[in-house]
């Protein structure tokens, strides 16, 4: 399985990062890689998010895998089929104190495809995932 995991300490609680990442209505206002989800954040439901890859952008329909609040927040998408190329998209948020979150933020790909699609897309991806960790720590923090 191939994967991607970035992570970023941000000064604010597990409560506030999750309101902020469960508020999907305002990711176009401050997320630069996933500019839009919609859907209902339970177990087993249907998302639709918009992402932006590079010049480039793709819109799929995840199902939420982990809905724990202030917790863990996880998706599965597939494209077209699954089997071909399937991503495990994850947020969790580890307390390091009272006022400080580390969030990992990643991605673990498999499928038929997963080696010769993600040598594609990872440094992008992997560049989404950065600027989205520096957009949601600079958005908790003030």
């Amino acid at each position: 399985m191939k994967s991607i995991e970035t992570n970023i300490n941000i000064k604010a609680t597990p409560e506030k990062i999750w309101n902020i990442l469960m508020d999907f209505e305002n990711y176009g206002t401050w997320n630069p890689f996933i500019q839009s989800i919609k859907g209902e954040r339970s177990l087993g439901k249907q998302l639709e998010a918009s992402i932006g890859l590079g010049e480039k952008g793709m819109t799929f329909k995840p199902i939420v895998q982990v809905a724990e609040k202030n917790r863990e927040f996880e998706w599965l998408g597939s494209l077209l089929i699954k089997g071909i190329f399937d991503g495990r998209h994850s947020f969790v948020l580890e307390p390091i104190s009272e006022t400080e979150t580390k969030l990992i933020h990643s991605e673990k790909f498999s499928g038929i495809f997963s080696g010769i699609i993600l040598k594609m897309i990872k440094e992008d991806t992997e560049k989404g995932f950065k600027a989205m960790n520096e957009a949601l720590k600079k958005r908790a923090e003030n």
